[in-house]
């Protein structure tokens, strides 16, 4: 996740702005955060080439901007595209497979460690 220093005071984030704050496409994890209040974060997610992640402490949803490719969460996968939301609940196993080079999405964390 990146530093505190990257949360915006505005209460709106245009993509465009979003998209030019990422790190370069050569990055090891290409997010960066946006927005935080009380247990929630904001932020964009647009991996190049691999998804890294792992299971997260708390419930994520995914609400992807562009680009298609296979989402698998503990064993099922589905495909994506534009404008699709993906609820993925606290510790499970997830990542982004066969996606295409615009891939981009929203990623919104909430609530306390474990998941609601």
């Amino acid at each position: 996740m990146a530093d505190d220093e990257d949360i915006q005071d505005d209460w709106l984030m245009p993509l465009a702005h979003a998209e030019a704050a990422l790190p370069p496409e050569d990055a090891a994890m290409r997010y960066v955060r946006r927005f935080a209040h009380g247990s929630m974060d904001i932020g964009l997610y647009a991996p190049k080439g691999a998804d890294t992640q792992s299971p997260h402490d708390r419930d994520e949803l995914y609400v992807v901007t562009s680009g298609t490719g296979h989402f698998v969460k503990d064993g099922d996968e589905r495909v994506f595209g534009p404008g699709d939301a993906i609820f993925v609940e606290a510790g499970a196993a997830h990542r982004f497979e066969f996606f295409s080079d615009d891939f981009a999405a929203w990623v919104i964390f909430w609530g306390p460690k474990g998941g609601e």
